[in-house]
């Protein structure tokens, strides 16, 4: 296989041509710093409306901005046939988990039949969804290799660099994290490299193997969610014996090496999910990984642990559960985005209606029609507290710091109950007007 040339004699990136295979959160901002850099890019999705929003010029992520979108040069497709015009093809495409936890690599494998279709010889191909360790090389491969008849590594070359941006959240941007870079040889992972340093500046990493960068992606979200579930089991027991938890850890963390997490729900496309991707292939290779697999028991308890505490404040502010109504602010998985996919108040709101209590909710980001959809409740165009019994914080948006709770108590019925998910307010100053809980 013959080796693109990326850099001229001084050492400068040369453009290169790039396709995206999937427009969502990941590629659409990797598409557009390639795109802003110099690279001829082409963004292609299955998804026709899509497609049509972002040839009209409006970014369905709101990560890049409807005006950048608008401006760049990046050739928007559903024809599959431009991943014959790329030297690059990079992928980024969901890796959920089924209803038994399971890896589902169903669009990993579906892109890689597509892209093997129009193969051509000496591109190179690299994967950046999330996957166990040696997916790539065992799921991805061989589907680039059945449509196209090459054979990766001689006439084609594969990578694996692991998306590590935070969607909303500017300062953990593309550009701004450092990337993981892997190669199926030398040759492609020096490849891969100098084109992802072209356009991320914080650098590359190169690790030694796929299975390596594969593993590292899983193992970045397990740790997190090993310490969010250290804090929320604590939350819990400190529930059990009357202990305010946010005190406990304040006192805590005096102490110049202890780390500071706090208990919460734990929603989104990478913490819940990567774990299941590490249990997976390690049981697949005769090993149990125990503490992994119960830091998720944990945090998928939480939401349950959120509705025992709203009904523990109905039931001292002498509320009759089933003719009471609750009000949930915040049904994203995180602050000031839009994405309400894997938001974990869905587990809060499942229980409640098992206690025939009525659920109400409101989000100033998300589509409230797409709300409805996925929570199965009521949802309100704007903010209306009357009437209510008590209110949810389940997502802390930066439009809720500025709200006068002790003057939406008026519009509430008698005794109402706040419970503050995340602790986000002043739990002093709102003790006087509800019921106040919090994790």
């Amino acid at each position: 296989m013959s080796k693109h040339v990326y850099t001229d004699p001084k050492g400068k990136v040369e453009a290169a041509t790039v396709c995206i295979v999937g427009l969502g959160y990941v590629g659409l901002p990797l598409a557009y710093e390639l795109d802003d850099e110099g690279h001829q890019v082409w963004g292609y999705d299955v998804d026709q409306n899509k497609v049509d929003v972002l040839e009209a010029g409006t970014d369905p992520t709101g990560d890049v901005g409807n005006e950048q979108i608008a401006a760049c040069e990046i050739d928007f497709t559903t024809d599959s046939s431009a991943i014959e015009q790329a030297e690059y093809v990079i992928v980024a495409v969901p890796t959920p988990v089924d209803d038994l936890e399971k890896p589902d690599l169903g669009l990993v494998e579906s892109a890689g039949r597509t892209i093997g279709e129009h193969l051509e010889e000496d591109t190179t191909v690299v994967l950046e969804s999330t996957v166990y360790p040696g997916a790539t090389r065992e799921v991805f491969v061989p589907a680039l290799e059945e449509t196209s008849g090459l054979d990766a590594g001689e006439d084609f070359g594969v990578g694996y660099s692991p998306e590590r941006m935070v969607p909303g959240d500017d300062e953990h941007g593309l550009r701004n994290v450092v990337k993981i870079v892997s190669g199926l040889t030398d040759e492609t992972l020096e490849e891969v490299a100098a084109l992802y340093e072209s356009i991320v500046d914080a650098g590359v990493h190169r690790a030694p193997t796929m299975e390596t960068a594969e593993a590292a992606k899983c193992v970045e979200n397990t740790q997190r969610d090993l310490n969010i579930a250290l804090v929320n089991e604590l939350a819990v027991a400190c529930d059990h014996l009357g202990l305010d938890t946010e005190s406990v850890l304040e006192a805590a963390g005096t102490k110049w090496n202890f780390h500071d997490y706090r208990p919460g729900l734990v929603g989104g496309h990478c913490i819940p999910v990567d774990p299941f991707y590490l249990i997976y292939e390690t049981e697949q290779q005769g090993f149990s990984p125990e503490l992994i697999q119960k830091a998720r028991e944990v945090n998928e308890y939480v939401p349950t642990h959120v509705a025992d505490m709203t009904i523990k404040a109905l039931n001292e502010s002498e509320k009759v559960l089933g003719n009471s109504r609750v009000l949930v602010l915040g049904l994203t998985y995180k602050p000031d985005v839009d994405d309400i996919r894997t938001s974990a108040i869905d587990g809060v709101i499942d229980t409640l209606h098992e206690f025939d209590i009525d659920v109400v909710g409101f989000d100033p980001h998300a589509d409230d029609e797409l709300m409805r959809d996925e929570f199965g409740i009521e949802v309100q165009e704007e903010l209306d507290v009357e009437g209510f019994d008590g209110l949810i914080i389940g997502t802390p948006h930066s439009q809720f710091h500025g709200l006068n709770f002790g003057d939406l108590t008026y519009d509430m019925r008698s005794n109402p109950v706040m419970v503050d998910v995340d602790g986000t307010f002043e739990k002093e100053a709102l003790e006087n007007e509800f019921t106040y809980k919090k994790l």
